[in-house]
């Protein structure tokens, strides 16, 4: 959704690059360039005025003039400043001292709100809690049945006491005489009894702003005292956006936002506008319709996703909440000692794939937002077939590859519809992928390392450089055809990602020679 702010802001900053000394026009025209590129984005106009100001206010002060690169502390400047109006730090759930915690969900009609109660309850379930689902919209068709099929999904009770409106034999729309206030006072009081410590209320929304939505929504809140009131909002949905939050602020009120359907090619001029104008942060994030596409909002790291200067944080966290670290360090001591497996490099392969899309993991990284032609031409596809074809070998061939004659690669590449030529490239790229990890890792010096690869410097020379490890054409030994050159990948806007400056990365750093 950012991809045209990015590029913009990017684009303005880059120009920065390389003068040691910054003029009042430089920091001028720099500002007009990030005014227009908010204002295209669909920004609302006071955030935009405000924003430039408090960065041409910094930018001509002595924070620039006296740093030794002026052009770097602009980009800090207006990273500090977007991560301001995206809500400074990141805002947890306030949990209720005595269970259950009551989570309110409020918006207009085809903002997600049923959707997202099932992706709310999934992500709380993991952290160990027990939500319960309260199905209070009553008024549009189906959508206590939706609310049933999300929180079967996400392996969460749904209380629906009632089935609301549905849709009668002759396409007429049946009344439903059930008060929804009524249905969450008793959700509530089934999730005492079933010992639910959060109990998430969906609600009813409209097309539009009315006085009969606002006064069911106050009515709910009135009735459940919510501890939390999640305004949930359609990112794609531009300044419409602002100005439904500002009367759901003032006719019911919230505590947090929820932006929706960040996977959308609007401009994302919402996400910028909805904070600093109700002075409400932003709590959740939510992208596509599958259960694990929704996360926490951290400013900081939009912030620097924007800029380009990728998010490491939540990578790591992906890879932290995926990876199995027992397999890990296996695979790892294999590595060292030269016994890696194709059933090991399979095991990877479907950990890696457990994170979610490789173009995304890849866009997470530094200077990423430089390589989008080469992303955008990233296809999972090409992994399923490299599992298909792994998977067609018997447990001998995938342990010693060296067995896999011309007879079984035909039977390997009939058996998983493929070319025997595949079979052929991806057993060829699994050996350059093994004797490049085994030189690595003799020459890091790390336990267990196969030191019979390394090779003995000429007569002279302290020591000898060793084979340079063989490259396929995409720049990655082991990975399928298709996958960009990452090998040269730009360093981004030459800044540290905001909340990695303290982390000591001496740890990670080959020993020193000895003598």
């Amino acid at each position: 959704m950012f991809d045209s702010l990015s590029d913009r802001l990017t684009g303005a900053l880059k120009d920065l690059r390389g003068k040691g000394k910054l003029s009042d026009a430089d920091i001028d025209r720099t500002c007009r360039e990030i005014r227009l590129a908010l204002l295209d984005a669909d920004v609302s106009l006071p955030v935009v005025r405000g924003f430039i100001a408090r960065i041409k206010e910094r930018a001509k002060g002595s924070e620039v003039s006296g740093a030794l690169n002026p052009a770097q502390q602009i980009v800090k400047i207006v990273n500090e400043e977007l991560v301001g109006i995206l809500g400074g730090e990141t805002r947890r759930i306030n949990f209720a001292k005595t269970p259950p915690t009551v989570i309110m969900l409020a918006g207009l009609q085809g903002a997600g709100k049923t959707t997202l109660a099932g992706k709310l309850s999934a992500w709380l379930k993991k952290q160990g809690h027990t939500p319960l689902l309260v199905a209070c919209d009553l008024q549009r068709p189906g959508a206590v049945s939706q609310l049933q099929i999300v929180g079967e999904r996400a392996n969460t009770p749904v209380f629906a006491p009632h089935p609301g409106t549905s849709i009668g034999g002759e396409g007429e729309l049946g009344v439903s005489a059930a008060d929804p206030v009524e249905v969450a006072r008793a959700g509530i009081a089934e999730a005492r009894s079933k010992q639910h410590d959060i109990v998430i209320v969906d609600t009813a929304g409209r097309l539009g702003i009315d006085t009969e939505l606002m006064a069911q929504a106050a009515g709910i809140r009135d009735a459940v005292q919510p501890d939390e009131i999640l305004f949930v909002v359609d990112a794609m949905i531009g300044q419409d956006a602002v100005t439904t939050a500002e009367a759901f602020a003032e006719g019911v009120g919230f505590t947090g936002v929820v932006l929706t359907k960040l996977d959308g090619d609007a401009r994302g001029g919402a996400a910028l506008s909805v904070r600093e104008v109700t002075g409400r942060p932003i709590m959740f994030a939510s992208s596509g319709e599958k259960l694990e596409e929704f996360d926490t909002f951290h400013p900081d790291r939009m912030a620097s996703r924007i800029l380009g200067m990728g998010d490491v944080l939540s990578l790591i966290e992906q890879a932290e909440e995926h990876w199995d670290v027992a397999q890990a360090e296996a695979t790892a001591a294999k590595i060292t000692q030269g016994e890696l497996t194709l059933e090991d490099f399979l095991e990877q392969m479907l950990m890696i794939r457990k994170m979610g899309p490789i173009g995304n993991l890849l866009g997470m990284l530094p200077g990423a937002g430089q390589m989008k032609d080469a992303l955008s031409q990233v296809d999972d596809k090409q992994l399923d077939r490299v599992q298909a074809i792994i998977r067609g070998m018997t447990p001998a061939e995938r342990d010693n590859p060296k067995i896999i004659n011309a007879s079984r690669r035909l039977r390997i590449a009939t058996g998983s519809g493929v070319a025997v030529s595949e079979v052929n490239q991806l057993v060829d790229r699994f050996y350059d992928a093994r004797k490049m990890m085994s030189q690595m890792s003799g020459r890091m010096g790390m336990p267990g390392g196969n030191r019979n690869n390394r090779k003995k410097g000429k007569k002279g020379k302290k020591g000898g450089r060793g084979p340079t490890p063989p490259k396929n054409r995409t720049g990655m030994p082991g990975m399928p055809a298709g996958f960009p050159d990452l090998s040269n990948m730009p360093a981004g806007l030459d800044q540290i990602p905001p909340g990695l400056e303290g982390i000591d990365i001496s740890q990670f750093q080959p020993p020193k020679k000895r003598g």
